[in-house]
């Protein structure tokens, strides 16, 4: 009897390393099964998809498999985010979100996903400064000039890239802080937004330093202030809304890479590594700080800290302004 207690105790020690062989070999496999798809949770022609573009050759190329990026915008990336969770949950399928992400909890109804608890960042990829323009023929040339307008309420229109956006929030915000009044006109995104505002057929447009500055520099549309605490380099002549009289004033756009909070750990911890080696990279980095954004980088808690935080600190503006989706 003493001598089969051994023979039992190893035998359950093979099978259970048996019972793990599938797992193993199927997480060892990963990449090797099919394309990798990133989903820009906005239209073209926005940030989410440049970013996404800009990432997916030289993950591609890491990984030695290949990255699609697809487009399924709508609802603020609620539509893009909720198809990647519905997608199995294998390391095949990742979405690419922006700030928005840390509004629609509190903003969205019957929201598909519990932003939290459903998805795991996989790592932050930058901040950024957003920028308020105006069309170069019409009558605002400085930010003064808007307030002047706005507390004359001469019906100041500005646009952003969706209802409950971080720049319908900053600007919600700005309204209640200096007793303004302003019009706010969604887009679906900032490729449309960023067209009418050089167009002209919106006076006022609030977008991420990254959508805004090529038409900036292009001089289509000039900058009137930004929402960081300090001047950007991009636009150093440009001042912050915090230093024209609102002290304190700050709503940074961020870009972040998530995964179903299902996705195998170490599919996640190496999605994170070579995310990292992607920012990393000096062709990507410069591409992405030529665009105002400020590389983030790190570890996967890192992400996860900053976004929770943004989602807390916006969920409080989205209630005392009784701010409403579409």
């Amino acid at each position: 009897m003493t001598a089969i207690l051994p023979t039992l105790r190893r035998l359950k020690l093979v099978l259970g390393f048996l019972c793990l062989l599938p797992a193993l070999s199927w997480a060892q496999a990963w990449p090797s099964k099919q394309a990798i798809k990133l989903v820009a949770v906005f239209p073209p022609g926005g940030s989410v998809d440049q970013v996404a573009r800009i990432i997916a050759p030289v993950l591609s190329q890491q990984l030695g498999q290949s990255v699609i990026v697809e487009n399924k915008g709508g609802a603020s990336g609620v539509i893009g985010t909720a198809a990647v969770l519905s997608a199995p949950a294998d390391g095949y399928t990742f979405a690419v979100v922006f700030d928005t992400h840390g509004v629609n909890q509190s903003l969205m109804p019957n929201m598909p996903y519990d932003s939290k608890k459903d998805l795991t960042p996989l790592i932050l990829v930058g901040t950024s400064a957003m920028v308020l323009t105006s069309n170069v023929g019409n009558e605002f040339k400085t930010f003064a000039d808007v307030i002047v307008a706005s507390k004359a309420k001469k019906n100041v229109s500005f646009g952003t890239i969706g209802n409950g956006s971080l720049g319908h929030l900053a600007m919600a915000l700005l309204e209640k802080n200096g007793s303004l009044e302003f019009n706010h006109i969604p887009y679906k995104g900032g490729g449309p937004l960023m067209t009418d505002a050089v167009a002209g057929h919106v006076p006022l447009a609030m977008g991420t330093v990254f959508l805004s500055k090529p038409h900036i520099d292009n001089k289509r549309i000039r900058p009137l202030a930004v929402t960081s605490l300090k001047r950007v380099r991009e636009f150093p002549d440009t001042p912050t809304i915090a230093e024209a009289g609102f002290p304190g004033f700050e709503a940074p756009a961020w870009w972040a890479l998530l995964a179903s909070s299902k996705t195998p750990p170490d599919i996640v911890k190496r999605m994170n590594e070579e995310l990292n080696k992607v920012l990393q990279n000096p062709e990507i980095s410069q591409k992405l700080s030529a665009q105002g954004i400020e590389l983030a980088g790190g570890s996967v808690d890192k992400a996860k800290t900053f976004i929770d935080k943004q989602i807390d600190i916006w969920a409080k503006v989205v209630k005392d302004n009784n701010i409403k989706p579409d």
